[in-house]
């Protein structure tokens, strides 16, 4: 199944196209940018052409959902939507934790933490455990991540917050939600649900709150 994957909850864009089944990767760009909404489109346009492929050759699209600021979400989720109805084909969402757990190949036997960008001095955080998530996705400081023994066998983690994860690790790297992890957290016989974004937190832009109105104003309906 050639399926397009996108993930933009991170500062790193992901845009690739792969084979589903056999996790074969055609084309990949990974752009370190906080300019997900302007270059996202055209870079799927550039992959595409590089990988010789047409939009109609498409028969699914996975995107990562988070956890990941609200904007950053909202764009990549929105356009993957777009793409979905417009093709026709089937839209999966996956934990772009998940996908970044992926990506550190053959963790049998291993305990991994995963630990992206919250911002706000905070980070998103998720554990792993032969392969698989058994607690996460959570937000909170670095300093407060809570893993027994306060130990790992691998830490997966931006280069810029190494420095603040205080869980002790016996390797660090610091990996892209790629596509190949994107179409292994994918299972593309589960049937599509709808695309739910793991903010964890309320967004950093809320509606303002209505002014007090003086009981003395008249309530006027026009």
């Amino acid at each position: 199944m050639l399926t397009l994957a996108l993930d933009t909850a991170t500062h790193d864009l992901v845009v690739g196209v792969g084979e589903q089944q056999s996790r074969r990767v055609d084309a990949q760009r990974v752009i370190r940018t906080r300019s997900h909404n302007e270059l996202l489109v055209p870079t799927v346009n550039e992959l595409l052409a590089e990988a010789g492929c047409t939009y109609g050759a498409l028969e699914a699209v996975v995107v990562g959902v988070g956890p990941g600021p609200f904007t950053g979400l909202r764009v990549g989720m929105a356009t993957a939507s777009a793409f979905g109805q417009a093709l026709g084909v089937p839209v999966y969402g996956v934990c772009t934790h998940d996908a970044i757990a992926a990506e550190a190949g053959d963790t049998t036997g291993k305990s991994v933490l995963v630990v992206t960008d919250a911002r706000r001095r905070e980070v998103y955080w998720s554990l792993y455990r032969d392969g698989q998530r058994v607690d996460g996705p959570h937000v909170s400081a670095a300093r407060a991540i809570d893993v027994e023994g306060d130990a790992v066998d691998m830490l997966v983690v931006p280069e810029a917050l190494r420095e603040t994860v205080t869980v002790a690790a016996g390797e660090v790297h610091d990996l892209a939600p790629g596509v190949r992890g994107l179409l292994a957290a994918c299972d593309p016989s589960d049937t599509p649900e709808p695309l739910t974004p793991l903010y964890l937190r309320r967004p950093d832009a809320v509606p303002p709150k209505p002014r007090p109105r003086s009981a003395a104003l008249p309530d006027i309906k026009l």
